[in-house]
């Protein structure tokens, strides 16, 4: 697949629409290289007209050693001479104008056809088994979101991994205002095409961020009454074959939308904070999972401002709860700074204890898939599932 290197959101939004469903989309040359790392199925690099020259030189001439047979599709807001010139000293094969989207999307498939003559056919773009991890909590204001968000940004690794947020608390949803993103589409626009929906209109659904994309709620509260459950599984699924990781960011209840996404989820993030009301509704959350089979043995305990000081400790909540606290978050006021800035912890202070923790939090459910992923492969491909083991929604238990 394709990959555009574009720092600026509305120029990334407009140019990814004219792109292969499936493009991933970084902000920096630095996220470029990380990517073409950890991937070998990239046939073409889009370079966005906001990416310097120099830079774009850079990118060629590494790609002529790493990555012979990747296309360079170079767009600029000026066609000059010089920048032709430079372009062909660098061997840069194709230039175009920033706003020739059709010319754009023709040197990128001239670069999918070179790849497939030299390497046989690309990858298809939806063959994923994306992680879908679910964030909830049945109460308000525990920082929930904060967390959905930092550790979508956690799990992408500087572009190492497709990630996306989809922002299920349908009538009053933050994801998106979280990072300062103002978003042209919501999930309430896939409704009417709920029946026929594919990953290429879903797609253009998607907010970006540098890090991830965003499926952002209603912009109105009554949004949420035509988003169903249907839908909700629906989208999941097929984000599941073009992601990584699907982070969903819930309402604090256990409504129709919400159970159907847990049917779909493969980690669920539980966040508490140490007060008694919450863990009380957390212990009625854990019973209500419990009773329908939802998630079990793939619950993690996030402790958000876990500090001593209130009178209940950890150690009460895990007494409480019956189960261990896989991550506790210091209070800290550079986490609500991070927030107003639009600037996630992770990205603005990696160095902070919230950031390490949530890092590391990161790192657990990718070795987790990862063991989950070799499992897979180690089964017969000829095995039979067992309808008995679903569970109340329709999905397999694990």
């Amino acid at each position: 697949m394709p990959v555009l290197v574009e720092n600026d959101a509305a120029w990334a939004n407009a140019l990814a629409a004219g792109l292969p469903a499936g493009t991933q989309v970084v902000g920096t040359v630095p996220q470029l290289d990380n990517w073409l790392a950890h991937q070998d199925g990239e046939y073409a690099v889009v370079l966005g007209p906001n990416t310097q020259l120099a830079d774009a030189v850079a990118v060629a001439e590494r790609l002529r050693f790493d990555h012979p047979t990747t296309g360079i599709v170079l767009l600029r807001h000026e066609l000059t001479a010089d920048v032709f010139q430079t372009a062909m000293r660098a061997g840069i094969p194709a230039v175009v104008a920033a706003n020739d989207v059709e010319g754009m999307a023709a040197a990128v498939d001239r670069c999918r056809q070179t790849w497939e003559a030299i390497r046989g056919p690309a990858a298809p773009s939806g063959d994923r088994d994306g992680t879908v991890i679910t964030v909830f909590s049945p109460k308000g204001g525990v920082g929930k979101t904060t967390v959905a968000v930092n550790l979508a940004v956690a799990l992408s690794g500087s572009g190492a991994a497709r990630v996306c947020i989809v922002d299920l608390d349908l009538a009053f949803g933050d994801v998106a205002i979280t990072l300062q993103l103002i978003p042209e589409h919501t999930i309430a626009e896939a409704v009417d095409a709920e029946e026929h929906l594919d990953f290429s209109l879903l797609e253009t659904l998607l907010t970006r961020h540098e890090n991830c994309s965003i499926l952002a709620a209603p912009t109105h509260p009554e949004g949420k009454d035509r988003v169903s459950p249907a839908l909700i599984r629906r989208v999941l699924r097929i984000l599941r074959q073009h992601f990584d990781y699907i982070l969903v960011d819930t309402s604090p209840s256990f409504d129709d939308q919400v159970l159907h996404a847990f049917d779909e989820t493969d980690e669920c993030i539980l966040v508490a904070t140490l007060d008694v009301p919450t863990v009380k509704n957390v212990k009625v959350a854990l019973e209500t999972l419990d009773s329908l089979n939802l998630v079990a043995g793939h619950r993690h305990l996030l402790l958000n401002r876990a500090d001593d000081e209130v009178g209940l400790s950890p150690s009460n909540v895990e007494s409480l709860l019956k189960m261990p606290v896989k991550t506790a978050l210091p209070s800290a006021f550079a986490v609500a700074n991070a927030t107003n800035h639009g600037r996630p912890i992770v990205l603005s202070r990696p160095d902070h204890p919230v950031s390490r923790a949530l890092i590391k939090l990161a790192q657990d459910l990718s070795a987790g898939k990862k063991d989950i992923v070799a499992a897979k492969n180690a089964v017969a491909p000829t095995a039979v599932e067992d309808d008995s083991k679903r569970g109340l929604f329709g999905r397999r238990r694990k």
